[in-house]
């Protein structure tokens, strides 16, 4: 609300537009001095979402995460979106998901969180993420208490990948370890190939 619609949330907004998927935008930082609503919601129309109060169709909820304001609201229209839109998950499939962040901890190795986005995900299982792989040793829920499983819209910090993921890779559970190097062993090849094919830049066309 403070800063106004930034480069990285357009990219978003033209991602989630590309994708053609429901959009709810939730305007952050009410509680900061000089958070302008309205300056938003007008940068907003101006990179093609209307909201609903100015006759569009994209829900905009005013929020603060430090003052707990407006999170209640945000939660229910979610409900309500996923309602029209019968957006519905399937908890009985192999995990997918989407890795939120990563980091290594110095005594538990490669630490990354995933947003489940379908499927059940649960101790024991193989997962591949981007170019890497692991077998789930530990999974912790958003308050660090230690879980066995985590469902379609849950967050979870797992342990057990051989290394540190990038945010936005996708997560799939695989069916075992063979399989997950498999997988990561084609990858690795496609990029070798990718690198060894790609169009010289316009510097190395100069030289």
């Amino acid at each position: 609300a403070d800063d106004g619609v930034m480069p990285q949330t357009i990219e978003a907004m033209n991602h989630a537009k590309a994708a053609e998927v429901p959009i709810i935008v939730a305007i952050n930082k009410m509680d900061v001095p000089g958070a302008d609503v309205d300056r938003v919601k007008r940068q907003l129309v101006e990179n093609g979402l209307v909201i609903e109060e100015w006759g569009g169709e994209v829900i905009a909820i005013p929020v603060s995460a430090k003052e707990h304001q407006g999170i209640g609201d945000l939660l229910d229209n979610i409900l309500v979106v996923a309602e029209v839109a019968e957006l519905r998950a399937d908890p009985g499939r192999s995990a997918v998901g989407v890795i939120v962040e990563a980091q290594v901890d110095k005594s538990k190795g490669p630490l990354a969180t995933v947003l489940i986005q379908t499927g059940t995900l649960g101790t024991g299982d193989v997962v591949v993420v981007g170019k890497t792989w692991g077998r789930i040793k530990a999974l912790f829920s958003d308050i660090g208490i230690r879980v066995d499983s985590a469902g379609p819209s849950t967050p979870v910090e797992i342990l057990g990948l051989s290394q540190i993921p990038m945010a936005g890779d996708i997560l799939g559970a695989v069916k075992n370890e063979k399989m997950a190097k498999d997988i990561v062993r084609q990858r690795d090849r496609l990029t070798e190939y990718r690198q060894e094919f790609a169009s010289p830049t316009l510097e190395e066309a100069a030289a």
